[in-house]
């Protein structure tokens, strides 16, 4: 069989297993090791890899930074810090038309600052806001729209796991990435805001204005979330000033938030068994994924396709941007049936060594890198929203069942519009994703 076809093969087998619903890094493990073996001819080389690879990988010091970021956000969870987010900014925001729903996004953009997973920003938002916006009498598209959208941040918004999942698979810096990802964050949680304020005005019925807050709710409200907020601030200042590693910093921010959800009298005892079973389920999850990933590009690289197909797009006469548009495209398609750590894991060796590839504005290697890392986290973002998975929209469903899934539908499209045009700006201004790596 010839080397490209056997590549095509391997990965075709693969996605089919996982749209089957096979664990993604079953798949990826199995179809990864039957390549191997059909090149290699040898079951003793291939244990042989496995052994060593494994090594490699689980003994890599960056790793730590996984657990600490996925218990960070258990503890987040459990320790109430959802509800004092919410408690804030609502009392800033409640009293405007529309304000609730323009809270909950600001709310989801704090808690994704400390949690770093989307499904998890969606699922506890959707516990406190939904309830509120339901006793205000907002529309439920807008209500559930706005919880769903709001819980894509928890993808890009630093600490963010995939970001860190990115990093390891191409040897970017951590750190880098975080930073990289500040900016479209903020023009990602500004336009969810300006699609409640669009709607509002469309629809003054969608989203009535609430009572206006006392002053002393407001600063009681605030000394509520500023200890978490500090802690955020010293721990991401310490890693973009080069002051601590992401890993040390990581181990600090999750000692100060477990510190202050118990003082808060949130976290019990029972809630904080429930993080370390948490923690401990994610990780293994993704150290798995992680594993099938390294053994599927183990089998690809075998086949030598991915150079080949970097070869043949490099040499096609394409321009590069249209390259980057097909890709960007590929992951739209695939966040409709795929979850969006799957994608990443697929992807990125198929396609990072394509884009460095590439003359794209003049941008270095590294450049390139960073950018296409935000980029991919962005589009990748709009699967958790669009139609027929958008694991946040059947998360955010379940909590309101009175709620029909194509309403919520309705509900996130104005929001998936501005994914579309912030994702063009990205694409055709990359010193957004570049300015604060530069000046930093």
């Amino acid at each position: 069989m010839e080397p490209m076809t056997l590549g095509l093969l391997i990965l075709g087998l693969t996605v089919l297993l996982i749209l089957l619903r096979m664990p993604v890094g079953t798949a990826m493990f199995l179809c990864g090791a039957a390549g191997f073996v059909y090149v290699v001819g040898s079951v003793e080389v291939l244990l042989a890899w496995t052994k060593n690879v494994t090594y490699a990988r689980l003994s890599n010091f960056d790793l730590i930074v996984i657990p600490m970021f996925i218990m960070m956000g258990q503890f987040a969870t459990h320790g109430g810090l959802s509800r004092a987010l919410f408690r804030f900014v609502n009392a800033v925001l409640g009293r405007f038309r529309g304000g609730v729903a323009v809270a909950t996004i600001g709310a989801c953009a704090g808690f994704a600052s400390v949690c770093g997973s989307s499904l998890a920003t969606a699922a506890t938002m959707g516990q406190v806001a939904l309830p509120e916006m339901r006793q205000r009498g907002y529309s439920p598209g807008l209500a559930t729209g706005a919880v769903a959208a709001g819980g894509t941040l928890g993808i890009l918004i630093p600490p963010s796991v995939p970001l860190v999942i990115y990093a390891i698979l191409t040897g970017e810096s951590i750190g880098k990435l975080f930073i990289a990802a500040i900016v479209p964050a903020i023009i990602a949680v500004i336009g969810y805001m300006l699609v409640v304020m669009l709607v509002v005005s469309r629809n003054p019925q969608a989203g009535p204005a609430g009572v206006p807050a006392a002053l002393v709710e407001i600063l009681r409200s605030f000394i509520g979330v500023l200890p978490v907020a500090v802690v955020f601030l010293v721990v991401i200042l310490s890693i973009y000033r080069g002051w601590a590693s992401p890993t040390e910093a990581s181990a600090v921010e999750v000692f100060a938030c477990g510190l202050i959800a118990a003082l808060s009298g949130e976290l019990k005892p029972a809630g904080f068994l429930q993080c370390l079973l948490g923690t401990a389920e994610a990780t293994v999850m993704i150290f798995v994924i992680l594993l099938g990933a390294d053994m599927l590009n183990a089998a690809l690289a075998l086949t030598n396709m991915t150079h080949q197909i970097a070869d043949i797009i490099v040499s096609s006469g394409v321009t590069p941007i249209m390259i980057i548009l097909g890709m960007l495209l590929i992951y739209i398609v695939l966040g409709c049936v795929m979850e969006s750590m799957a994608i990443i894991m697929l992807t990125v060796p198929l396609f990072f060594p394509i884009v460095v590839q590439l003359d794209l504005f003049g941008l270095s290697p590294q450049e390139k890198s960073l950018w296409f890392g935000i980029l991919a986290l962005t589009v990748v973002e709009i699967g958790l929203i669009t139609p027929p998975v958008g694991m946040n929209v059947f998360v955010v469903n379940k909590m309101a069942r009175d709620v029909s899934l194509m309403e919520t539908y309705r509900g996130v499209l104005p929001f998936l519009i501005s994914d579309l045009l912030r994702i063009a700006l990205l694409v055709a201004v990359p010193a957004l994703s570049l300015i604060l790596v530069k000046t930093m």
